[in-house]
């Protein structure tokens, strides 16, 4: 059965791969239900903890979308012989990692190759029914690119069947078997027919696999198909930024495929007019909700998972928070733009909570539980102290604050449908 993904981040896991050895891997889930999982493939002798690896999976979580990452056959943590291992080995962990996640979890929609792991995944597609969505990142369009890295070791290779390369600072056995293999690929057939929705991350100045493959790999997919440029980005993603970056987009477009739009369930409620706002539960949680503004906006509401939500959206009282903030930042800079002060930039921070009313100066007295909301604002600006003390004043003056603090009545009828 699949952890708690209330208690649990990231996990340990394994499975027996293509070969018949046990392959290390790690699970990482985000807070509640996951929108859906994704599978992914790392780079040419590297591990499922490189830093591309790890921050993507990690950025993915907090996009609500749970990631295994994996080592292939006799890399990272994983068993077996590297030596023994190629490129259709590597596709048959892939197909193999599948078939874990559909039995223990939930089948992967999403697979995600970076490097050769992205011309793998490619391959692999195919294999993999429920799959919806196919990503690589700085991919070769042919697996023989590898052999590059290797290239003054092909003689010995040949003549004596093996060698030991130098990748990356590590030293590897690499073996005919692999060369042999990798010069049977047909990739262009295997992306022209493996019917996904495809995109194709690439850094133009990626120094190790050009930007050529990329044209190669979307000039033969079909579509739908998507290219994203990488600018300033090194062929590892060794900056943080960008595999943020690669993750948010990844969240996006998956939304339009996944499921037949299972992560975009964004369709607005009706509404009857711009003041009025409509919620409506959204379907994919215990307590998550889709709220429509004016019929303009629309945000998500939940509750956290320590009381039984996903945490989705904002909770209630967030979202009540959130409006008298906005009110408050919003009331004092039309004050400030009508007195022509110096005020460069605003922000409120706000907290609520239940207290006593014999906590409270200025409440009732008695032991009964009030509403406590605690506001902070911090004025940046060329301000004198008078200023400053005004815009204070002013803020208790916007009409949500005032709302809050006046007597409201709330009716409540049934439309019937």
């Amino acid at each position: 059965m699949p952890p708690e993904s209330s208690k649990l981040s990231s996990n340990k896991v394994t499975f027996i791969g293509g070969h018949g050895v046990l392959l290390a891997a790690r699970l990482d889930l985000p807070q509640g239900k996951p929108k859906a999982y994704a599978l992914f493939a790392h780079c040419f002798t590297c591990s499922k903890d490189i830093f591309a690896a790890s921050r993507i999976a990690s950025a993915l979580t907090a996009h609500g979308i749970a990631v295994l990452r994996f080592d292939f056959t006799g890399l990272g943590a994983s068993e077996g012989e590297f030596a023994n291992t190629n490129f259709s080995s590597n596709v048959e962990d892939l197909i193999a990692a599948a078939d874990f996640m559909r039995e223990d979890f939930e089948a992967p929609k999403i697979i995600i190759g970076h490097s050769l792991g992205g011309a793998a995944v490619l391959a692999a597609a195919k294999n993999m029914a429920e799959v919806d969505a196919v990503v690589t990142i700085n991919a070769p369009a042919d697996p023989a690119h590898v052999v590059e890295n290797f290239h003054c070791s092909l003689d010995e290779i040949e003549k004596n069947g093996e060698a030991e390369v130098s990748l990356a600072g590590r030293t590897f056995k690499i073996r005919k078997q692999f060369l042999d293999d990798i010069s049977e690929q047909n990739l262009g057939n295997d992306i022209e027919t493996m019917g996904k929705a495809l995109l194709v991350f690439h850094a133009p100045m990626d120094e190790t696999v050009s930007i050529d493959n990329a044209a190669t790999i979307f000039t033969a997919a079909k579509h739908p198909k998507s290219f994203v440029s990488l600018d300033g980005a090194d062929h590892l993603l060794h900056r943080k930024e960008d595999a943020i970056y690669v993750a948010g987009v990844i969240t996006a477009w998956a939304d339009r495929y996944i499921g037949g739009g299972q992560l975009a369930t964004e369709t607005p409620a009706p509404v009857a007019s711009p003041n009025t706002v409509v919620v409506e539960e959204a379907g994919d949680g215990k307590y998550s909700q889709w709220v429509s503004l004016g019929g303009r906006h629309l945000i998500r509401a939940d509750e956290p998972v320590e009381v039984g939500g996903d945490d989705r959206g904002g909770s209630p009282y967030e979202l009540v928070l959130a409006g008298l903030g906005a009110c408050t930042a919003m009331t004092l800079r039309m004050y400030a733009a009508r007195k022509k002060l110096n005020l460069d930039k605003i922000s409120v921070s706000m907290h609520h909570e239940k207290i006593h009313s014999d906590d409270c100066e200025g409440c009732e007295t008695g032991d009964v539980k009030i509403d406590h909301i605690a506001r902070t604002i911090t004025i940046e600006g060329d301000l004198s102290s008078d200023d400053r003390k005004r815009l204070l004043e002013i803020a208790d003056k916007c009409p949500v604050h005032r709302t809050l603090h006046s007597v409201v009545k709330i009716t409540t009828t049934e439309n019937s449908v």
